[in-house]
């Protein structure tokens, strides 16, 4: 019996180990909470009762087909559609999934499509149908290849707009990249893509991607998180030259994201503030304080059975010699 309570103790105590160290994933700290914004989400039939958006504006070439998809150009030349929320996106912390087809018919096809979080809104232009010199930030899914040597297109990056530098189209945005990736096998992919950027202010921004097959993301890039304007908007546009494809948005979900009290933050990759150290240090601290209060409540559990057990035992053995 003193075998078997000793062992007992020790699982509980390997239990509370484990709980005590089990890290957090790569990214996030254990607590943080998904709230959807329906405010700028868009799902089929995109309209309401009434035809219309509550949440979001509708422009250029840009044709909804309520059971399907918003194609913000058709396989047609010269065309240009953007979609665009009315209200700002002003929390801290924010995950954008968004799910869209890129499809065309033949060899040769562009331009490409973006995402903007910034300070114009409803705005159409030269910048895959969004407009240039913007302020904020845009996530650029080129697909014509004009002047990158070994880079393979598709070609999927951000940039960071200060309201004054124009987007260098003839060098499909080399000197503008804050990060980026190849996604070889995007066109004409055999089910639709899905892009995922989650924004942590002050920590980190990062996009990942579904394209090769469902289900399986990878990491485009992950960076230290730029500034966004205090009020920014969120938009979709995209647009045709002279070749052409079909553009096709077919939902996006917003999320809030709520990160626990205190998290441990970084400033870049990997790299932290006196003040998150000191955080750390404390969060640290108290967690061993606790696990030694564990410890000693197990401990004494474990001795106060065994003692018990013990006096038990020793009656038995009395009574069993008659001498009670």
């Amino acid at each position: 019996m003193k075998v078997q309570a000793l062992l007992t103790a020790l699982t509980l105590l390997r239990s509370l180990a484990q709980a005590n160290t089990a890290s957090a994933d790569e990214d996030f700290p254990q607590g943080v909470k998904r709230v959807p914004l329906r405010t700028h989400s868009l799902a089929s039939p995109y309209l309401d009762d009434s035809l219309h958006s509550r949440w979001f504006d509708y422009g250029g070439d840009a044709v909804i087909r309520t059971d399907k998809y918003i194609r913000l150009t058709a396989d047609r030349a010269s065309q240009t559609g953007y979609v665009s929320s009315r209200l700002p996106l002003t929390m801290p912390s924010f995950e954008i999934e968004f799910e869209f087809k890129i499809s065309g018919k033949g060899n040769l096809y562009g331009d490409g499509m973006a995402m903007w979080i910034t300070k114009e809104r409803d705005q159409m232009g030269p910048v895959f149908g969004g407009p240039d010199n913007f302020e904020g930030l845009g996530i650029f899914i080129d697909t014509y290849k004009n002047n990158r040597p070994g880079v393979t297109f598709p070609y999927v990056m951000a940039m960071v707009g200060d309201g004054k530098t124009r987007y260098s189209k003839e060098d499909d945005g080399k000197p503008n990249e804050l990060a980026g990736c190849s996604a070889r096998g995007l066109h004409n992919s055999q089910h639709p893509t899905k892009a995922r950027l989650i924004y942590v202010k002050d920590s980190f921004m990062r996009l990942d991607l579904e394209y090769k097959e469902p289900n399986k993301w990878t990491t485009c890039f992950k960076v230290a998180a730029p500034p966004l304007p205090s009020v920014p908007y969120l938009g979709f546009s995209a647009e045709t030259g002279e070749l052409s494809e079909n553009h096709d948005l077919i939902a996006v979900d917003v999320s809030t994201l709520f990160l626990p009290s205190g998290p441990e933050r970084t400033t870049g990759m990997g790299s932290r503030t006196p003040s998150d150290k000191r955080v750390r240090k404390e969060k640290k601290g108290g967690s061993w304080f606790w696990f030694v209060v564990k410890l000693g409540l197990i401990g004494g559990a474990a001795y106060v059975g065994y003692t018990r057990y013990i006096v038990y035992a020793k009656n038995k053995q009395q009574s069993s010699q008659g001498l009670f």
